[in-house]
């Protein structure tokens, strides 16, 4: 309900001012689980994938208006008391299955290896990208996230290669069609 139908709120109080004026710029906050699914994190990382389809196709409608939209995209911050957050305890979780003990181990192993973001810092880059020319659609903040989200984008790329004949062949022949 926040991460997508609050943000759709907010954009459609914000463009009438927006637009009028002919200028402005919508920061949305994602999540590196908005570009990379993780386990155990199906529902939020769908609602971040929603904003994230929202926004870009916000920022190609408003383009004529002057209107610019950057979505952020970090990873972890240390935003609770100066710890870096336990990503299994973000929102209301149900009763964990055991079944899952050995998977929400290894994301927690892997978590525990990632360094935590300083929030002062993020709110100057963000400043920055406020007062740039031509902010980026998309920004990553912190570090952590971005080799395991190029092998992320490596691996789609090669495997929508590696399929692309099965791809054309699930189109169809459309010249023996149009005969």
């Amino acid at each position: 309900e926040t991460n997508v139908f609050g943000a759709v709120r907010v954009i459609q109080a914000a463009l009438p001012y927006l637009r009028e004026q002919g200028s402005g710029h919508i920061i949305q906050l994602s999540s590196a689980a908005g570009v990379m699914a993780m386990p155990l994190s199906g529902a939020y990382s769908a609602s971040k994938w929603a904003l994230e389809a929202l926004n870009e196709s916000l920022a190609q409608e408003v383009a004529d208006f002057g209107i610019k939209v950057t979505v952020i995209e970090p990873g972890g911050f240390a935003t609770r008391s100066g710890k870096n957050p336990d990503p299994l305890a973000n929102g209301h979780l149900s009763e964990p299955n055991p079944t899952y003990d050995g998977l929400r181990q290894r994301i927690a192993a892997f978590a525990g290896k990632q360094p935590a973001g300083d929030p002062a810092a993020a709110a100057q880059a963000l400043l920055k990208i406020v007062d740039s020319c031509n902010p980026p659609l998309r920004v990553l903040f912190g570090q952590g996230f971005y080799p395991l989200l190029q092998q992320v984008y490596a691996d789609r790329l090669k495997t929508w290669a590696d399929w692309q004949d099965l791809s054309a062949q699930a189109h169809g022949d459309l010249d023996q069609e149009n005969r």
